[in-house]
């Protein structure tokens, strides 16, 4: 059974920091499209398939219940670097905020930070005057795939940090594992006959197991392969940023954190407020601090906590008005209220295609309100360009579940209602069951106190999710309004150029 572990006095005594706090550095190591199950820690089944990982959970703290507020790449790392959910921060979609708002990386830069970004650069820049000291991007790194090209643009960015005597902030992102996935034929209509490194494994078909909320179908289980074989290289890359971190003598005063922006490219997973689309494997590594191997399987931890938190652990002072808040307590081993339950969202695609959703899920339960599902309208994202989604529509012709399973992720229904903790692959929609009612209702009301407290402008439409023209109002005010943004977003990348 796992189990909390925590520090007491005598314990964090013998793991006193020998750093005092503004000597700290903090290195963020993200993947990209990492499914939290498919990590050996969290009980991922492939042998071998994260041993970097697997070392770096031994050597702090592995969260159990730890999200991303928004379950896709841009507005993932925005709540990251902002500490507010995307409708306050204004990145609710693949642009950057104009918005005079404090983030990690201006502030960390303000306080004499080196900063620096390898990787997802676009993506990871939460406003147009960001102040990263060195970007590295995607072309640089073997189309961010090659171990080798981050370690070297990893060391080069600490012998900077050595030289200009300055603590560092550093960003270090994988595009593992990301589409095109390793090996696949995606990858060679992409990029050609260009050398991509290839990871150490590759997996068959065979041997690897399908996740729950997938058919077990041939084409997807090949696409699946290919996923677990970008999960491989994304692994080793971690295992060379670790490597460069300790050559050049950062270990044991630098904060390690990873995690990923959201769930697998597939399916009810990316892109979507389901478990698998926002529960991420989040590990913290702070020599001195965390005793190595705590895991913790109490609180609830998200996207939106990691800028308070790494100013308090830094001891800087904590803007005002965040949705977030700091789990430095947690991460000392001491217990926190306020984390028995966690708020998620979906806004829209990179093509600037609105599906409003809202997720309030705990330990047990899961809620989501899909305030788009209107019976006509057909939801489209980025894991249908795969064999899967593909194979799924032809299944469907024949096969009775497979058919249930496209209707549901291309129309939904306005409400869900998931047993997560026995039915985390949300394959049993319980929301018309009569013995869920009480906690029904109680979930619709987190809901609603969500809705308000953040001041989501989901709230009417929630309010009226019975009555469907006056919930398509206001989801039809969101649409017109990132239209609006896009027109705006054209331009400007029209000027710059």
């Amino acid at each position: 059974m796992i189990r909390f572990v925590y520090l007491s006095l005598l314990s964090l005594s013998l793991f006193a920091c020998s750093q005092t706090p503004d000597q700290l550095n903090v290195l963020l190591i993200t993947a990209d499209d990492l499914n939290c199950s498919s990590v050996g820690a969290y009980g991922c089944t492939l042998k071998n398939i994260t041993p970097n990982l697997d070392k770096l959970s031994q050597s702090g703290i592995r969260f159990n219940h730890a999200h991303v507020n928004v379950a896709v790449c841009q507005p993932s790392r925005g709540v990251l670097a902002t500490g507010l959910y995307s409708h306050n921060s204004g990145i609710e979609g693949f642009y950057h905020t104009s918005k005079n708002i404090p983030t990690v990386i201006n502030t960390l830069h303000a306080n004499g930070f080196l900063t620096g970004v390898i990787g997802k650069v676009e993506h990871s820049t939460p406003t147009y005057d960001t102040p990263w000291d060195v970007k590295i991007d995607m072309p640089e790194l073997g189309m961010g795939r090659d171990k080798e090209l981050y370690y070297n643009s990893i060391v080069d960015f600490f012998k900077q940090a050595k030289a200009e005597g300055k603590p560092f902030y550093l960003m270090a992102n994988s595009h593992d594992p990301h589409r095109p996935f390793s090996g696949s034929d995606d990858e060679l209509k992409r990029w050609g006959e260009k050398d991509i490194r290839a990871p150490a494994k590759i997996y068959d078909p065979s041997e690897v197991k399908v996740p729950g909320f997938l058919p077990d179908i041939p084409q997807v289980r090949k696409e699946v392969a290919e996923y677990y074989s970008s999960v491989k290289r994304c692994d080793e890359t971690v295992g060379r940023i670790l490597d460069a971190l300790e050559q050049e003598g950062f270990a044991d005063n630098t904060v390690v954190m990873f995690l990923s922006d959201n769930g697998m490219a597939f399916p009810f997973a990316k892109t979507n407020c389901y478990l698998h689309g926002t529960n991420t494997p989040w590990l913290v590594r702070w020599p001195g601090a965390i005793m190595p191997g705590t895991i913790d399987n109490e609180h609830f931890v998200s996207g939106k906590d990691f800028f308070p938190t790494i100013l308090d652990i830094l001891n800087l002072p904590i803007p005002n008005k965040l949705d977030g808040f700091s789990f430095k307590d947690v991460l000392l081993g001491k217990k926190q209220a306020g984390r028995k339950d966690v708020y998620t969202q979906f806004y829209m695609t990179s093509g600037y295609r609105t599906f409003p959703m809202r997720c309030v899920q705990n330990e047990q339960y899961g809620y989501i309100f899909n305030a788009w599902s209107d019976g006509d309208k057909a939801f489209k994202n980025e894991s249908q360009h795969g064999y899967t989604w593909k194979a799924m529509k032809k299944y469907a012709e024949t096969d009775s579940l497979v058919n249930k399973r496209v209707l549901l992720f291309s129309n939904r229904v306005v409400e869900e209602f998931y047993d997560f903790k026995n039915d985390p692959d949300a394959l049993n929609n319980l929301i018309d069951d009569p013995d869920y009612v009480p906690e029904i209702r109680k979930m619709q009301e987190l809901m609603e106190l969500s809705l308000r407290e953040s001041n989501d402008p989901l709230l009417n439409a929630f309010l009226s999710r019975y009555d469907k023209d006056k919930m398509q109002e206001t989801v039809n005010a969101i649409q017109e309004e990132a239209y609006q943004r896009k027109a705006i977003e054209r331009k400007r990348k029209k000027k710059k150029k």
